[in-house]
């Protein structure tokens, strides 16, 4: 049996509905879904990388990361090397595609907003219905799910549904400034001397700082575990999902990257290393289940296109997205796409949307389990799913 036959085996059995909803598939044949939310927006051209373009590298003195460094995917773009361990193997054997120019219809560039839209999955411009997120209505649409929230908080995207729906909270690992102890044994050593007042003044200024960008970084976050917290409980996660549910949500925060951003090392890289080693840990755990598996990796918007005086990146808009499972047909750049350049930019500054989320998640969902347009629909009101060869 190859990697692509339980998949397969579900797409033939799962078109069969009552009252429409599908009649449930046998456990063992039912695909896996979780998906991943990165709160904070993460800077997805620093990740999937657009190597082919000069703009990129002109527009990023500082964070750029070099044709060498990166990991080949096409020849329009690479990998960021964090993850040449644990994600690059999954390319190579077809188990991941990216999705670039993804993302919303909504430009407000808030955190809040656009992490409420993505999870509602509803049309933009008429009233929101708190009570209706997407995942809520993928649960009323399918029958035999066992769905579960690895969260704190039930998320908005589980929110409406008919029946009880589990939520675990992950271990949050964070590193704080340098402590006060810390601090006053430093400040202790320049007692008496000149510097001991611009040395008090420096940790008062640092501490500022760092409360300002850790309390922006933890709002957006909105209690996410860190994406370290997601590396250690990934195995966890993995049992969960290959035993007990088949339908999930987690959210990673630590994305939102204004400052000393990085570029082959640095913050990004680290936590898009520690995301990576999650991921490899996920599958691995799955074992034989990886191939049952969808994954999901979205965020709220991508990050402005060119760097900040800061060497970070501030809210944009397009993003990168990711679909990832030992039976999807991987090892492609999938969707829309427009050549890298300042022309393409949207408001001259973020990469375009080219690629709704609703029309992505909702294609793959339809294709998984076999959907009707009409439950596809009742998914992602008013947005038809779309095919973009993923399964």
């Amino acid at each position: 049996m190859d990697r692509r036959s339980l998949l397969k085996s579900a797409l033939y059995t799962a078109p069969l509905f009552t009252a429409g909803r599908l009649y449930a598939l046998p456990a063992q044949t039912a695909p896996r879904l979780l998906v991943i939310f990165l709160r904070g927006a993460y800077d997805a051209a620093n990740i999937v990388v657009p190597v082919s373009s000069d703009f990129y590298y002109a527009a990023r003195p500082t964070l750029a990361i070099g044709k060498e460094e990166a990991l080949p995917l096409t020849g329009d773009w690479g990998l960021h090397p964090a993850l040449k361990d644990t994600i690059y193997p999954l390319w190579q054997q077809k188990q991941i595609a990216f999705v670039p120019f993804a993302g919303t219809d909504d430009t407000s560039r808030s955190h809040f907003e656009t992490q409420d839209t993505i999870e509602l999955g509803q049309p933009i411009g008429g009233n929101r219905n708190y009570r209706s997120g997407f995942l809520a209505r993928t649960a009323a649409v399918l029958t035999g799910d066992r769905p579960i929230a690895f969260t704190a908080d039930l998320p908005l995207s589980f929110r409406g549904g008919t029946t009880p729906i589990p939520n675990i909270a992950l271990n949050f690992t964070g590193k704080p400034g340098v402590s006060g102890k810390n601090a006053d044994l430093i400040q202790s050593m320049y007692q008496g001397q000149e510097l001991a007042p611009a040395v008090a003044q420096g940790f008062a200024v640092r501490s500022e700082v760092y409360q300002a960008i850790s309390a922006e970084m933890q709002a957006a976050n909105r209690g996410a575990v860190s994406p370290k917290g997601f590396e250690l409980s990934a195995q966890r996660i993995g049992i969960l999902m290959r035993d007990k549910f088949n339908l999930g949500f987690v959210d990673v925060g630590g994305w939102d990257t204004h400052v000393n951003q990085g570029a082959s090392d640095g913050y990004l890289a680290n936590r898009i290393g520690e995301l990576g080693r999650g991921l490899a840990m996920l599958a691995s755990t799955l074992g034989d289940q990886w191939n049952n598996t969808l994954v999901v990796v979205v965020s709220e918007f991508g990050r402005t296109f060119r760097e900040n005086g800061d060497r970070g990146t501030d809210h944009g808009h397009g993003s990168v997205y990711w679909v990832l499972g030992g039976g999807i047909r991987g090892g492609q750049v999938a969707g829309r796409h427009v050549a890298v350049a300042q022309a393409s930019l949207f408001q001259d500054r973020d990469l375009p949307v080219l690629n709704d989320y609703r029309g992505l998640i909702g294609g793959v969902l339809q294709k998984a389990y076999g959907l009707s347009q009409a439950q596809a629909t009742t998914i992602f009101p008013a947005t038809a799913p779309e095919d973009m060869a993923l399964i």
